[in-house]
């Protein structure tokens, strides 16, 4: 596997950076925005490099969050008018594009 480049890094960053309040991204769709071959790595980068961004703009394609971030990540989404049934993101209406 190829190492990750300080320039896709900051990509991803940016493209996390951009997803506005009220809406949501995937790992998947940001991999393929910034050149990644993997949506596993955008979810090493959101874990090493997010604390400034707005992570919880970023689900699992399921729009299921991780057990250990779903209350916190999902009250935030809650608070910016992002659809949710049964703890997961309604894709279908809230999801950015790149």
């Amino acid at each position: 596997m190829a190492a990750t480049t300080e320039e896709q890094v900051e990509r991803v960053r940016e493209l996390v950076a951009a997803i506005p309040a009220g809406r949501v991204s995937t790992y998947g769709d940001l991999a393929a925005a910034s050149g990644l071959s993997s949506a596993r790595t955008v979810g090493w980068i959101m874990r090493t490099d997010s604390s400034d961004l707005p992570w919880h703009r970023v689900v699992p394609a399921s729009g299921r969050p991780a057990p250990h971030l779903a209350r916190r990540q999902l009250e935030r989404l809650a608070a910016e008018g992002v659809p949710i049934t049964d703890g997961r993101v309604d894709l279908k209406v809230c999801r950015h594009t790149h």
